[in-house]
């Protein structure tokens, strides 16, 4: 049976969700994976447990063009590939690829070759070149990360396949073999919808959480890390957080630079303070202003642009996005045994247990049985 997500255990997330309540409700993103988890081997070095999480802006299409983005980097810990190009232009051409950090090299070459040959006319025709967006969280825990088991085909399969509508959240893709506050973490979305100048929007945000310590866990401003009564497999801040924001809201990168600020602000209502050994690396998007590339475009550009007054709104639901899609990875995952150190075993959160820790503390009332 599938696990309930974060917002079904009845926890007062603020702000209207779009239908999917994922990434996949901004018009046209799709999101593929590989996941790779070898149950045919004993625990202990030589268990692969790690994949590749993909999202295209525009979908799958046979020419290149740009998608408007800003980068921030509130902890400098991990890496974002193609950020020099996109804090410069303000874009970026290439699908988004999330993988463990000893794939990067591999998920990056692999993106290359898919890109040169999915845009193989607009390759041979012009000088163009493949700067992809790869970015990377540790999970040299739960997988034997120094066999580097990402292969090409790997990265592919997730590029090819990507699809849209609901999102598989936990232990898949890129999120696989990820620790979120001593708790089993990984993939994890949610979306919002507002209303500006009369028209739908959506922000939708995806996670690869691999990020905090334990007594750090805030949930529903409850602090959930320190009263929970089982101590973690370890008190150490071991890993990252990647946090993708993708709007089909007409923003300039200046504008969109602004809110992937705001991430820090999601991350932080659920407790982190942004670790030394934590690589959080945030990077927004928008899908809006569709136009062909530089190269190739006029010498005059026709964009629309919100009004900076707007703003607010949108980065309130970047801040609530953010915040439930961490609950979301850590409420899907699943249980996992260990690599290194061998023998112990990084639990998921039970969503039971949770809930009764923030009735107690809220004193909020059992729900009625059905």
């Amino acid at each position: 049976m599938a696990k309930p997500r974060a917002r079904d255990l009845g926890l007062p997330f603020v702000g209207t969700p779009g239908f999917y309540n994922a990434i996949t409700d901004v018009p046209g993103i799709l999101v593929g994976s590989t996941t790779l988890n070898d149950h045919s081997s004993a625990n202990g070095p030589g268990r692969i447990r790690t994949g590749v999480t993909v999202i295209h802006p525009h979908g799958i299409r046979r020419t290149m063009e740009p998608t408007w983005a800003g980068i921030h980097s509130f902890n400098g810990n991990g890496e974002m590939t193609g950020t020099h190009w996109i804090e410069d232009a303000g874009f970026f051409t290439s699908p988004i690829v999330l993988t463990n950090t000893h794939a990067v090299g591999m998920a990056h070459h692999a993106t290359v070759r898919w890109m040169t040959e999915q845009y193989s006319s607009q390759f041979e025709t012009h000088h163009y070149w493949a700067l992809p967006v790869v970015a990377e969280t540790y999970d040299g825990v739960l997988n034997d990360i120094n066999r580097f088991p990402i292969q090409e085909n790997h990265v592919r399969d997730a590029l090819n396949r990507a699809a849209s509508g609901p999102i598989a959240e936990g232990n898949v893709g890129g999120g696989t073999g990820m620790i979120c506050y001593g708790f089993k973490g990984g993939t994890g979305s949610a979306s919002r919808q507002l209303t500006l100048d009369n028209q739908v929007y959506h922000v939708g945000v995806l996670v690869q959480a691999n990020h905090g310590q334990r007594e750090w866990l805030s949930v529903a401003g409850v602090p959930v890390g320190k009263l929970w009564p089982d101590p973690p497999f370890s008190a150490r801040d071991q890993g990252s957080i990647i946090v993708i924001i993708a709007t089909d809201i007409p923003m300039m990168p200046h504008q969109l630079r602004r809110v992937a600020k705001r991430a820090a602000i999601g991350i932080g209502r659920n407790g982190t303070v942004g670790g030394n050994n934590s690589g959080d690396i945030f990077l927004a998007f928008s899908v809006a202003n569709p136009m062909p590339m530089p190269q190739v475009a006029p010498p005059k550009l026709v964009m629309e642009i919100i009004n900076d007054e707007l703003l607010d709104p949108i980065y309130e639901a970047t801040c609530q996005g953010v915040e439930e899609s961490v609950l979301n990875a850590m409420i899907a995952a699943e249980s996992m045994p260990t690599v290194k150190p061998v023998g112990k075993i990084v639990h998921a959160i039970d969503a039971h247990k949770l809930m009764a820790i923030i009735r107690n503390y809220r004193h909020w009332p059992e729900p009625a049985s059905s």
